[in-house]
C-alpha cells in the first residue's frame, strides 16, 4: 500500500509505503496519513479539545477496508493513496462484478467481494460486515461529519474514491515558514542524512523532528530528498533547494542587520 503527497498532479513531494499483513497495513496505513499526511482542524469544547479531520476517519478506514478486500492482487499493482492540498483518493486495481455500475455501489447491493477469503478474515476480525454496506458507511460517515461525499469512479484498471476537503481543510500550498523550519534551513549542509541533520540541530526525539521540521520543510519546498525515488533508502540524504538557498541567505543576512 503506497501513500504520495502531491502539490500538483507533477508535484510529487515524499512518500511512503506500508509494508505487512492485510490487517496491519490497513491500521498503519490510517497512523501514517493521520501522523504525516492530514492535518487536523482543532476547536474546543470547554476544556475538551476536538481534532476534526479532513476527511472523516471511519469514511477513511471504511474505505481502506473496501480497497483492501476488493483488490485485484493478481495485478501486482498496490493501493494507492494520493494526498493534495485539498483532496485524497484512493486507488485499487479490481473489477466491479459483470454489469455493475457505480450507480450500483452507490444504492442497496448485495456484497459480493473480489477476494471472499480476504472479505471472511476481515470480517470475522470484526472489522466489515458481511452485507455489503462499505459504500454506504462511508456516505453515512461523511454525512455525520457534515463533508463532501467521495466521487466514485470506475475506470477499467480499477476504482478511485475521491474525498474532497471542506475549504477550512484545505492546506495551502505555500505553508507559513515556521521558526523550526528556519532552524533547519540553516542548520542543513550540501548533503545530509536525517540523523546528521537531527543532531546538528541538537533534537533527541525522530517523530518530534520529523512532523516539526523536516516534513514541513519539505511540503514548503525548501529542502528535497537527493533519492526521491527511494524516501527510505538508508542512503537518503537531503539538501537545500534554490528557493531554500534563498530563504537562508535572507535569514543570514537579517541576523547580521
Amino acid at each position: 500500500m503506497k501513500t504520495d503527497y502531491f502539490e500538483t498532479n507533477v508535484d510529487l513531494r515524499y512518500q511512503d509505503e506500508v509494508e505487512g499483513d492485510l490487517i496491519v497495513q490497513v491500521n498503519q496505513a490510517l497512523e501514517v496519513l493521520k501522523t504525516k499526511y492530514l492535518r487536523a482542524w482543532i476547536s474546543y469544547e470547554g476544556l475538551q479539545r476536538i481534532e476534526t479531520w479532513p476527511v472523516p476517519m471511519p469514511a477513511l478506514r471504511e474505505a481502506l477496508l473496501n480497497a483492501v478486500v476488493h483488490e485485484d492482487y493478481a495485478s501486482g499493482a498496490p493501493i494507492q493513496i494520493s494526498v493534495y492540498p485539498d483532496k485524497l483518493l484512493i486507488w485499487n486495481p479490481g473489477e466491479l462484478p459483470l454489469d455493475w455500475t457505480v450507480q450500483r455501489l452507490l444504492s442497496k447491493h448485495a456484497s459480493i467481494p473480489f477476494n471472499p477469503d480476504v472479505a471472511s478474515v476481515f470480517f470475522r476480525a470484526g472489522m466489515i460486515e458481511s452485507w455489503g454496506r462499505g459504500i454506504e458507511r462511508i456516505l453515512e460517515a461523511c454525512r455525520e461529519a457534515h463533508t463532501p461525499a467521495p466521487d466514485l469512479r470506475y475506470e477499467h484498471t480499477g476504482l478511485w474514491v475521491e474525498f474532497r476537503f471542506l475549504p477550512e481543510h484545505t492546506v495551502a500550498t505555500t505553508p507559513e515558514v515556521t521558526g523550526e523550519v528556519e532552524r533547519l534551513v540553516l542548520a542543513l549542509g550540501k548533503r545530509m542524512s536525517r540523523a546528521q541533520i537531527q543532531q546538528a540541530l541538537s533534537l533527541r526525539h525522530e517523530d518530534h523532528f520529523r512532523a516539526n521540521y523536516l516534513v514541513p520543510a519539505l511540503r514548503r519546498g525548501l529542502v528535497e530528498m537527493t533519492i526521491p525515488d527511494m524516501p527510505k533508502s538508508s542512503r537518503q540524504q537531503y539538501r537545500l533547494t534554490t528557493k531554500g538557498e534563498a530563504l537562508r541567505a535572507k535569514l543570514t543576512k537579517d541576523k547580521r542587520t
